[in-house]
């Protein structure tokens, strides 16, 4: 009845569960586990920064960190052995520019009888209780998809699960890796049973007992046409607001408090849906980009299409001499710490002559305060603010779709309400089943 508490032990414990998947041919980003900070230290430099420092049994990400200096690792290190002093501490390799995918499923005795694969809009880094999900994924190559249905089979089957299950992976080029396996329900199985129109946690009860499934048409690794017509997207929602003086930025350590899940036509309508229902406006004209030089380039894309799409675009002066050097209009201001010839940022802020701040942190920032008063003061004046760079992508290109018509509406209706107007022949549940 249920996973073996031994196999739970061997999800749970970094060191254990790594092993397994070398066992099972298991492709995984390179590791060791902790046995002084000398030898933690010898790993980064033999890998590269940056590196994860994962411990053991905690929940939201408690004292996970990527570190990206030798300074950096040792803070890391100390943090995690006072949260799990007792259980290891394994140190990975990070892998930048890696996509986030995660497989939710319903074992029994080690077989997949349930399954929905779905991706992270954000990359790689930020805590998948944070993430904005996509179901079905929309990005995955078909290579990708079938690594991840292999690796999920094995592991399924290496740790004999019965009941539910959450598998995470980043996938970068051909390398298609497993990085974490949750022997329990993820936070992300409510919304995968509403996109799928079927009740994984129904599934995952009676597979616990031993009851018969067979009757529920639940979607498997091999199932193709499940949602179809239709994109889910689950957005997190947070309460900086409400937490004076803490900084509005994501992580590996899990911050949202709530979510909300909403669908449409394709990916860009169903986030920007998903996004207006946690409560962010809508911009009408100004917006306020500021970003490390290092990302300036690639941040010139969504700034051009903004401005072609009738923004007006002010940021601080670094970034703000790239824009104007790639030929993007923009009106510079000065950083929150300065008072110089042109308008001060948070000026601005207080005086609600900003419509959305665009804030995006990096290890190579060096004006701290400056962003941090940014990011702070858009929360503190309720100024939507968005803090990564994958997201700004979709935004952007949804605030495009939007604009040229290409999506009619945006008020979300419930889910409901598109039960009741759903065509009974394109259902795959019961029209008396509850949901």
């Amino acid at each position: 009845m249920s996973t073996p508490a031994d196999m739970i032990d061997n999800a749970e414990d970094p060191k254990r569960f790594s092993t397994a998947l070398d066992e099972i041919g298991v492709q995984q980003p390179r590791w060791r586990e902790l046995t002084s900070t000398d030898d933690a230290l010898h790993f980064a430099n033999d890998v590269g920064y940056p590196v994860l420092v994962r411990p053991s049994y905690v929940l939201s990400g408690a004292a996970m960190n990527v570190a990206w200096t030798d300074d950096q690792l040792k803070a890391c290190l100390n943090e995690a052995a006072d949260v799990s002093s007792d259980h290891p501490v394994v140190i990975s390799d990070f892998i930048e520019g890696a996509v986030e995918i995660e497989m939710d499923g319903v074992g029994k005795d080690g077989e997949l009888i349930a399954a929905a694969i779905h991706e992270h809009i954000e990359n790689a880094g930020v805590h998948s209780g944070d993430a904005t999900l996509v179901l079905p994924p929309q990005k995955l190559s078909p290579y990708t998809k079938m690594r991840v249905r292999e690796a999920s089979r094995k592991i399924v089957k290496r740790l004999n699960i019965t009941g539910p299950t959450n598998i995470q992976f980043v996938a970068k080029g051909t390398d298609v890796m497993c990085i974490e396996c949750n022997v329990r329900a993820s936070r992300s199985f409510p919304f995968v049973s509403k996109t799928m129109g079927v009740d994984f946690i129904e599934a995952a009860t009676k597979a616990m007992v031993g009851a018969d499934t067979t009757d529920m048409d639940l979607p498997t690794l091999d199932t193709r046409n499940r949602p179809s017509g239709y994109v889910g997207v689950k957005a997190p929602m947070f309460s900086f607001a409400r937490l004076r003086g803490s900084d509005p930025v994501l992580g590996v350590e899990m911050a949202s408090t709530g979510e909300v899940a909403c669908y449409g036509q394709n990916m860009e309508e169903a986030f920007l849906k998903a996004l207006l229902s946690t409560g962010f406006k809508m911009p009408e004209k100004k917006i306020l980009v500021t970003v490390d030089p290092s990302i300036a380039d690639e941040m010139s894309h969504s700034c051009y299409e903004l401005h072609e799409n009738g923004f007006e675009i002010y940021s601080t002066p670094t970034c703000g001499a790239v824009f104007q050097k790639n030929g993007v209009p923009v009106t510079i201001v000065d950083y929150p710490t300065e008072n110089g010839e042109n308008e001060n940022a948070i000026a601005k802020l207080r005086a609600n002559d900003i419509d959305m701040v665009i804030n995006i942190p990096t290890y190579e920032n060096t004006r701290l305060e400056d962003n941090f008063q940014m990011r702070r003061t858009a929360v503190d004046f309720g100024i939507p603010l968005l803090t990564n760079l994958q997201l700004v992508q979709v935004f952007t290109s949804a605030v495009g779709k939007f604009k040229r018509k290409e999506f009619v509406g945006l008020e979300p209706s419930s889910l409901f309400d598109h039960y009741e107007e759903e065509d009974p022949k394109e259902a795959w549940t019961s029209p008396s089943e509850f949901h």
